[in-house]
């Protein structure tokens, strides 16, 4: 109980400790990314590494760029606040990554070089598809991006103890200036070795945290809920919102209150399950690594790496429930996106809290990086060389336009992260999933298995599915009429759910059956022929790479 008292008399341990520890790992990781920096001549180099890393090295880098600081901090404060509705997100988001690799991954690394669109557009009309599939890779990446930075606002603050909303913003902005500088210096090289880093620094952290939160409730599973509920039964801000404490342990805390919120949880539960697989900065690690054996291999590394850290959430989670509380949470700067930190500060006292937090920082800076360059690649390579300059575009150009891409990119989610500091980082990231969900899930399943699709009902899928999701969570609670929303001051929201997934995601399957029907045929039997035999059995993809 010292430690409880502890974390419930200081929100920040040290702030001189914290920043300290912070800066040793921001030089030595960009000691890293100098270093990679170096090796980064070609364009292949920035995109992807040029193909050089082994299933083991990218199996890690997978897990790095896919448990990111909606993973850490915010499923940690949704389990702590909201128990069994918040564990949903770790079962979604886990789930999603199996749906991920049965349906799209290997096929995908098989006809693939850079980028998504080079699997839709490789037997359709590549001007449209490819103008399509990028701006639907940017807004993915770009709502990524403002959950990653409002992890990195809530984490610093809650660190330095900072409640004012201009020196939240500010940390903001520090945050993404960093990130702007690894991607140019290092491109996907340096951003692969710092999430193969920071993947394994983010387990071993999170495993002994789980080992030490059973050490302070001296017991199991059931000990660690029964002192979950006794704290939320001693919760005033629970109590405020009429919160009974056994529903910690209950579904429906967070999604059961009534019937849109029940429909709410639906859309939710769809948009986590289908949106990895659209997902292109995770789609495109699978284009860093040589061979398809290779390939495979790290996908196992990345499974196991990946189910073993959500399965310790749900410790962390209750964890931070019975040793912090849902008032010292809520209390804290960040609010729910504050837990984890907190539950290591009650755990360990002020050095480990600064390491871990460290470390969660660092998932902020590789995955940040990470959605930088799969932005920039979709900019150049798609539209840049493809459409622009008709494929003649030389390297170095096509180089030079993706960082000046990573530059606009990081200032626009500096920006938007500073207006959604005040949401759940989980919450936030799943709005990006159900974008991918329903402007490239469909795209991509039809590409890979529908032989009559064609280009017309490609660029319809994906602007519906695009055009729909963005329409529907701009007039959503989660940008305005709430307290939590965005902009809070104002309420211009008709849509009633706070993920759109339910209803864009159908639009876009529908879309794209409709208009494959209703538009010409391609008449490109050669290059579906070629895609099929690539897709199924990775014959050609060495001659494609080495090309």
């Amino acid at each position: 109980m010292q430690n409880v008292i502890l974390a419930q008399e200081s929100s920040a341990g040290n702030p001189v400790l914290n920043m300290i520890v912070f800066g040793v790992f921001i030089v030595a990781t960009m000691a890293v990314v100098l270093r990679a920096g170096k090796t980064t001549k070609e364009a292949s180099d920035f995109y992807t590494g040029g193909a050089s890393f082994t299933g083991r090295q990218n199996g890690l880098a997978i897990a790095g760029d896919y448990l990111s600081a909606a993973s850490f901090l915010g499923i940690v404060g949704a389990i702590a606040l909201n128990g069994y509705d918040g564990f949903l997100y770790s079962i979604g988001f886990f789930v999603a990554w199996l749906v991920a690799l049965l349906l799209v991954a290997e096929p995908l690394r098989n006809v693939g070089r850079f980028t998504m669109a080079d699997v839709l557009s490789f037997r359709l009309k590549q001007k449209p598809v490819r103008v399509a599939a990028a701006f639907g890779t940017l807004f993915v990446s770009l709502f990524y991006l403002i959950a990653q930075m409002a992890g990195a606002g809530s984490l610093v603050s809650v660190l330095l103890d900072l409640h004012d909303r201009t020196a939240q913003s500010i940390v903001v902005a520090i945050v993404g200036v960093i990130m702007i500088l690894y991607v140019l210096i290092g491109g996907m090289k340096g951003t692969t070795y710092v999430q193969m880093i920071k993947a394994v620094l983010l387990v071993g952290g999170v495993t002994i945290m789980t080992l030490l939160v059973f050490v302070m409730v001296r017991g199991g599973l059931s000990d660690l809920f029964d002192q979950a509920v006794q704290m939320h039964a001693n919760s005033e801000y629970l109590a405020q919102k009429g919160y009974e404490a056994t529903q910690i342990l209950e579904p429906g805390l967070q999604y059961g209150a009534s019937a849109t919120s029940k429909l709410d949880f639906i859309s939710l539960g769809i948009s986590l399950v289908l949106g990895t697989a659209g997902l292109p900065h995770v789609l495109m690690r699978f284009y860093t690594v040589p061979t398809a054996t290779e390939a495979r291999r790290s996908v196992t590394w990345a499974i196991v790496l990946i189910g073993a850290f959500y399965l310790m959430t749900l410790v962390l989670g209750f964890g931070a429930a019975a040793l912090v509380g849902p008032d010292r949470i809520m209390a804290a700067p960040g609010t729910a996106n504050a837990a984890a930190p907190l539950l290591a500060l009650a755990l360990a006292g002020p050095v480990f809290m600064a390491a871990i937090s460290a470390v969660a920082f660092a998932t902020v800076l590789a995955v940040v990086a990470g959605l930088a360059i799969t932005a920039s690649a979709s900019v150049a390579h798609d539209i840049y060389d493809a459409v622009i300059r008709d494929g003649q575009a030389s390297e170095e150009e096509q180089v030079r336009v993706s960082r000046i891409t990573v530059i606009v990119i990081g200032a626009l989610s500096i920006i938007l992260g500073i207006l959604a500091m005040e949401q759940n980082v989980a919450f936030l990231v799943s709005l990006a999933f159900a974008i991918a969900a329903s402007a490239n899930l469909p795209t991509i399943l039809y590409s890979l298995y529908w032989k009559r699709f064609n280009t017309a009902g490609a660029v319809a899928s994906m602007y519906a599915g695009l055009g729909a999701a963005l329409i529907l969570i701009i007039f959503s609670p989660a940008v305005s009429g709430t307290p939590t929303s965005m902009l809070p001051n104002v309420d211009f929201a008709f849509f009633p759910l706070k993920s759109p997934g339910i209803v864009s995601i159908p639009l876009a399957f529908l879309a794209g059956a409709v208009f494959t029907f209703l538009g010409k045929p391609d008449n490109l039997d050669d290059l579906q022929a070629e895609m099929e035999v690539r897709s199924l059995t990775g014959v050609g993809v060495e001659a494609a790479v080495d090309h």
